[in-house]
């Protein structure tokens, strides 16, 4: 990875991501006149290019290390599976449309939860209305059109509100962010073309109304979904904000005289389908966090050695929105089955509300909301598919079909009766659909960094009081239906699935347990503003997205009427690591220099080479934080021996990096002096390759330099005059010397050490051994 080199750049905010939050706060800013900077890591989707193929489905994930730069992100923790989308308008491009408000009593403060402690909305719903509103008006929220003629044909619309009726439950047709018209105040109708938005089209491409895909988690293709890139980033660009895709940012650090700088690494692939980029940074006096929960918290935890007045509350509260999917199955069994037709309408277009015990109900749990939900027309095809049985049965009479006419001498020519047997009638995928839950799980999970990598402790044990309430309404809702009911498969080994992960960094009134205050700023650093979902202290209890965003637009109103204060440093609060554990050990490396090369790997060829070898203290202060923070740097000392600085010299001081999470390698910064009293650098840096495990002793033991004129941190600062380059090795004598000098101080030496160890041997395991590698 190289390093700009180019003047620091500075503008008045930056945004760190494009979805519900981001875009918002970067279109209010904006539009204020504020030179604004949005970085998204992702790319830019414009209507017809969303993925449908195999093939380009298997491309359309998110893992850069892989050389995979697409929509969708997948992640897995120990109890839940997660998806969450990457790309320039955020989670609008592939979420479900939904523009629900979340309900007013349901806005807890100070109400207690199951497991103990408490639920606290620093936030009400009147703080929120009209920020809803503003919102609802840009994304044209409109509920989807059931009683005009080229929408009414949607059968599981119908069922929803028949199921409802039945059970005596409150059922709605909720606001879509969805165009049905093909301009305001016209009437419904599918597939006709949109009139172009005051805000203008950043794509440039053309929409039409909803066509009834069913495609919407996949990205709309007919452009028929008002998504954030469509709405508030074009609007957003049009008074003048850069919107910066492939931009992921990897670290946040205040400045001294106020604002803030945001490292970035701007990824793009090479020759090879590897992941390549440059690094850069970025100065600002506002900076708004908006870059969904996952990668929020984890930018908080991994920069929380800067950002020293953090609350010890980063990465707490967080929930799943009480998501969970389950299915109907055979609607209208035994007489003659119902037809659902999942494929047609948009995913969502029926909310079913299950009240609570906030809304006055003795015993009937948290609250909650069941929606329908569609897909497109080529997952029936799966569907069937998967019947193996009755497949099986159709083909085998199809064949034997077939030989019989063969054996009478007379086949009939016309088969179009026996394929429309073979294909069967559909029945399962035309009579099935699932269910969508969601609601107020217990926030009792905790985001956290374990050797460099997120983890989650949230379990759906914790939640049984709301998930219990849920899944048995769901089953009535399929009863009321003449269908079965079916849990989504995972569900069965005790695993729960979200797409609304939210907490982990939470509004509130105190830092002692919050660490932003209700309008989002963080506590204790002025101008840094948190604008996703992490900022949720608990679970919205239907879609979160119109919450986001009305949130993000309050945040915006207030950074915008209150410039930031001046910058304060406060210790770190001692509950964050109360107490350091050094790990420290020796090594000793041996080879050659080449004076006047540049190139480590040429160097063993040019024509004068002299000996280097370099013995070092390598010391981590605090063994937690070093594996926590993604570029595990640890200090160094010791000294360097080679004719090229005229002897033994000593390294006061100097830097290790074993692993880095944005590019995994090895790198080395020794600061000394030649004889003559010269500033000298020996740079390092070995980058590691997935590749066979036969290369782990090169890749490791074998560091390639260049020796540097001056003290610099950077190999590509234009000041850096290259006095020569070598290669220097750790023989497996050395090896066994170092395996001796380990030691450790402070409470928990031994575990501190092993888990030292599992951090290195577990990278090795992930760039060498992990299948696919």
């Amino acid at each position: 990875m190289t390093r700009h080199t180019a003047p620091r750049e500075h503008v008045d905010a930056v945004v760190i991501g494009s979805g519900f939050g981001g875009a918002v706060a970067a279109y209010r800013l904006a539009r204020a006149g504020k030179s604004v900077v949005v970085l998204e890591r992702g790319r830019a989707h414009p209507p017809g290019s969303f993925p449908r193929t195999p093939a380009e489905l298997g491309r359309s994930l998110w893992d850069p290390r892989a050389g995979l730069h697409g929509l969708f992100e997948v992640w897995s923790f120990d109890r839940f599976d997660s998806v969450v989308a990457s790309g320039l308008g955020g989670g609008s491009l592939i979420y479900a449309n939904v523009l629900l408000r979340k309900d007013e009593r349901w806005f807890a403060e100070q109400r207690p939860l199951p497991q103990g402690g408490w639920e606290a909305w620093p936030v009400g719903r009147a703080d929120l209305d009209p920020h809803y509103t503003a919102v609802e008006e840009m994304l044209g929220a409109t509920p989807y059109p059931l009683d005009h003629p080229g929408y009414a044909d949607t059968p599981r619309a119908h069922a929803m509100h028949d199921a409802a009726r039945l059970l005596g439950l409150e059922v709605q047709r909720p606001p879509l962010g969805v165009s049905f018209a093909p301009e305001p105040g016209a009437e419904p109708s599918p597939g006709r073309p949109l009139a172009q938005p005051p805000e203008g089209n950043l794509h440039g491409a053309a929409r039409t109304t909803c066509r009834l895909c069913g495609e919407c988690n996949l990205g709309c293709n007919e452009g028929a979904k008002n998504s954030l890139d469509l709405t508030y980033l074009s609007a957003a660009r049009r008074h003048g904000a850069d919107l910066r895709t492939g931009h992921e940012a990897t670290l946040l650090r205040p400045l001294d005289g106020g604002g803030y700088a945001v490292d970035h690494v701007r990824h793009h692939a090479d020759d090879d389908g590897r992941n390549a980029g440059h690094a850069a940074t970025i100065d600002c006096d506002r900076l708004v966090l908006a870059a969904g929960t996952y990668n929020t918290v984890r930018l908080l935890l991994r920069s929380r050695r800067y950002l020293t007045a953090l609350s010890p509350a980063v990465g707490t509260r967080f929930s799943t929105n009480g998501d969970h999917l389950a299915f109907v199955l055979r609607a209208g069994q035994g007489h003659g089955g119902r037809p659902l037709l999942p494929h047609r309408g948009p995913v969502i277009t029926s909310s079913v509300r299950l009240p609570g015990e906030l809304d006055g109900v003795d015993g009937a749990g948290r609250g909650a909301y069941i929606q329908d939900a569609g897909y497109p027309a080529f997952v029936e095809w799966l569907v069937e598919g998967a019947r193996v049985p009755g497949t099986l049965t159709r083909t085998v009479r199809f064949m034997l079909g077939r030989l019989l006419d063969r054996a009478a001498g007379a086949p009939d020519p016309r088969l179009s009766g026996a394929v429309s047997e073979l294909l069967g009638r559909g029945a399962l995928s035309s009579t099935s659909m699932p269910l969508l839950g969601m609601g107020r799980d217990v926030p009792d999970g905790e985001l956290r960094l374990r050797n460099g990598r997120l983890d989650a402790t949230w379990t759906a044990q914790g939640s049984a009081e709301h998930f219990e309430p849920l899944r048995a309404a769901m089953k009535q809702v399929a009863q009321a239906l003449g269908a079965g009911y079916a849990d989504h498969p995972l569900w069965r080994r005790g695993r729960a699935m979200t797409v609304h992960p939210l907490g982990g960094a939470p509004m509130g009134r105190h830092p002692a347990t919050a660490v932003c205050d209700p309008y989002g700023e963080v506590f204790g650093h002025p101008g840094l503003y948190i604008a996703d979902g992490s900022v949720l202290p608990g679970s919205v209890g239907v879609n979160p997205s119109l919450t986001i965003a009305a949130l993000s637009d309050r945040l915006s109103t207030r950074l915008l009427e209150h410039p930031p204060a001046t910058p304060h440093r406060v210790p770190r609060p001692t509950s964050t690591y109360p107490a350091r554990t050094t790990v420290q050990f020796t090594e000793e490396m041996h080879g050659f220099c080449a004076p006047g090369s540049a190139d480590p790997l040429t160097a063993r060829r040019t024509g004068r080479r002299e000996p280097l070898s370099f013995r070092l203290t390598v010391t981590a202060d605090d063994v937690d934080r070093f594996l926590d923070e993604p570029d595990h740097t640890a200090r160094v000392d010791g000294w360097i021996d080679s004719p090229c600085l005229g002897g033994r010299r000593p390294v006061p001081r100097g830097t290790v990096n074993l692993f880095d999470e944005d590019a995994p390698a090895l790198r080395y910064r020794l600061y000394t002096t030649d004889a003559e009293g010269r500033s000298r650098t020996l740079a390092g840096h070995k980058v590691i390759s997935r590749g066979a495990p036969v290369r782990v002793w090169s890749d490791t033991m074998i560091l390639p330099f260049r020796l540097l004129h001056g003290h610099t941190a950077d190999d590509d600062d234009l000041r850096a005059r290259v006095l020569g380059a070598g290669v220097v090795r750790l023989r497996p004598v050395d090896l066994a010397r170092m395996l001796t000098t380990f030691r450790t101080t402070g409470p928990g030496g031994p575990a501190a050490l092993a888990r030292f160890g599992q951090f290195f041997l577990g990278s090795l395991w992930s760039h060498y051994l992990l299948p696919g590698s």
